[in-house]
Formats: structure tokens, C-alpha cells, sequence
């Protein structure tokens, strides 16, 4: 029997934004449950790293080579891209939504709508307006979804999935977890399916 599969996401992230659109229907096609993890990255890279920017703004070499490699990356699969005029965009408003939503039919929906305004689309996704209109398209009542999104509860959520995904070893986004192994980045998506269906493992 296959293994629950946890994808944890930075809706900042540029290989999250690939690894989000396809990891969805892979699992479906192979039988592997996705279980969606929303966390923050800044915390992450202000704890490991001592930086308070993302690592691509940090060493301009590196993000050269990432902006190239996403072109690639998206025509690859056919997937929209649009550079974002601003890097990285607030989340931390998104991420909450996510929480909150957690177990809802609409959140795979929600988390690809939200990766597509940032980085197919160029729209502030830091911006209540424009996360609002990703849920009224979606036939989802964003006002309720907004008022559990900002509880105190829903806030801790978020905040134990940054810890944990910290606990993990997680130092950058997307990450599969599952068996109890950890699989970074989007291009490990098909070994950490593989992984929870039982294969290859000693």
C-alpha cells in the first residue's frame, strides 16, 4: 500500500512553483495520497544561513542560473512563466490560507491558482484582493476562508509547519517527505513517489 506523501511548498519558491503544478496529478496517477504542507522559508534562511533575502538575491551568480533554468524547466512541461517583477513576494497572507484549508477539495486548486498569479501571471500574491479573487474563482466563500486564515489557531498551524519542516532537515523548497525519508527539490518528485509505493527501499 502506498504511503502518504507530504509535499512541502514556499509559494515564493520558484522550483515550488514547478514542482506544485505536476505533483498532484503524478500522485493520483501512480495511487500515492498528497498530503499538502505550506511552511516559510525566511525563517529558515535567517536560522541556517544568517540572510534575510532569498539565496538567489544573495549570490547573483546563482540566481542567473536559476531564472535560465526555469525557462527551461517550464517549457519542459508546459507550464506558464512570467518573471516576477518583484522577488520574492510576500506569503506569509497565502500560507495561511493554505492552512486553513487544509483537507478542503479546493486547496490543490487554490495552491496552483497562487503559484500561476506569481510567477505566470506577475500579480502581488502578498495582496488580500488578489488572493481573494483566486478563491471566489474557485466557487469558494473567501471572506470565511480570510476570517480562519488570521485566528490565532490557524497562525500557530503555520508556525508548527515551519518548525517542523526545520525538525526535517529542510533547508530549501519543494521538498518531498514519505517513508520517513526527505526528497528535495522538484526534479525528486518521481523518486519520492517510487519511495512511497515501497520501491527501492533496502
Amino acid at each position: 500500500m502506498a504511503a502518504p506523501l507530504e509535499f512541502w511548498f514556499e509559494f515564493g519558491s520558484t522550483y515550488s512553483y514547478v514542482g506544485a503544478l505536476r505533483i498532484e496529478e503524478e500522485c493520483r496517477a501512480a495511487g500515492v495520497p498528497l498530503v499538502w504542507k505550506p511552511f516559510l522559508l525566511g525563517p529558515l534562511f535567517t536560522a541556517q544561513l544568517g540572510i534575510k533575502d532569498s539565496p538567489f538575491n544573495v549570490s547573483p551568480i546563482r540566481g542567473r542560473y536559476m531564472w535560465r533554468d526555469l525557462e527551461r524547466l517550464c517549457a519542459k512541461f508546459g507550464l506558464p512563466w512570467k518573471r516576477p517583477s518583484v522577488f520574492p513576494r510576500g506569503t506569509v497572507l497565502a500560507a495561511r490560507v493554505a492552512c486553513a484549508g487544509e483537507g478542503q477539495p479546493w486547496l490543490g486548486d487554490f495552491v496552483r491558482s497562487v503559484f500561476r498569479a506569481n510567477f505566470a501571471e506577475d500579480r502581488d500574491i502578498s495582496q488580500q484582493d488578489v488572493l481573494a479573487e483566486v478563491l471566489r474563482g474557485l466557487g469558494v466563500d473567501a471572506e470565511k476562508v480570510f476570517a480562519s486564515a488570521v485566528t490565532e489557531e490557524n497562525k500557530a498551524r503555520l508556525r508548527a509547519n515551519t518548525a517542523q519542516a526545520e525538525s526535517l532537515g529542510i533547508f530549501g523548497a519543494p521538498n518531498c517527505f514519505t517513508r520517513g525519508e526527505l526528497f528535495f527539490g522538484q526534479d525528486r518528485i518521481a523518486d519520492a513517489i517510487s519511495w512511497a509505493l515501497g520501491e527501492g527501499r533496502e
